[in-house]
């Protein structure tokens, strides 16, 4: 199976848009783009066209313009890029990536504890 490329903080936000509202044109990638990061069109088609020399999109020909579906899950992406962060910053060590948030002194909710304890409980049993 192919590996998710590493994809760019600003290319995260073009496969967010092609993620829920793909398959999709480019217009709807500029449009939903151009208010809350005041994107040219150029930007975002050069953006799209990163994407898809990466392999992160396919494309299809629809008329004159093009129809851009995600290549892979946003599942499939943020596991890549996970697993590329804890590499890098953590040496692959999952626990100090865990003790640094647990001593950032940002207060965890019940919900996030009860999480990470299933989480373990379930590691535990493999």
């Amino acid at each position: 199976m192919k590996t998710p490329p590493r994809i760019s903080e600003s290319e995260w936000d073009v496969m967010k848009i092609v993620w829920r509202d793909g398959p999709c044109q480019a217009q709807v990638v500029i449009d939903a783009l151009a208010g809350p990061n005041e994107w040219s069109p150029s930007t975002v088609k050069t953006l799209l066209n990163r994407l898809l020399r990466k392999g992160a999109l396919n494309h299809e020909k629809a008329g004159k313009s093009y129809v851009y579906t995600a290549a892979f899950s946003e599942e499939q992406c943020r596991a890549e890029a996970t697993e590329s962060f804890v590499d890098r910053v953590f040496d692959g060590a999952l626990s100090p990536l865990l003790a640094h948030f647990a001593g950032t002194g940002k207060k965890l909710r019940k919900e996030d504890i009860a999480e990470l304890e299933n989480l373990l409980r379930t590691s535990r049993k493999k």
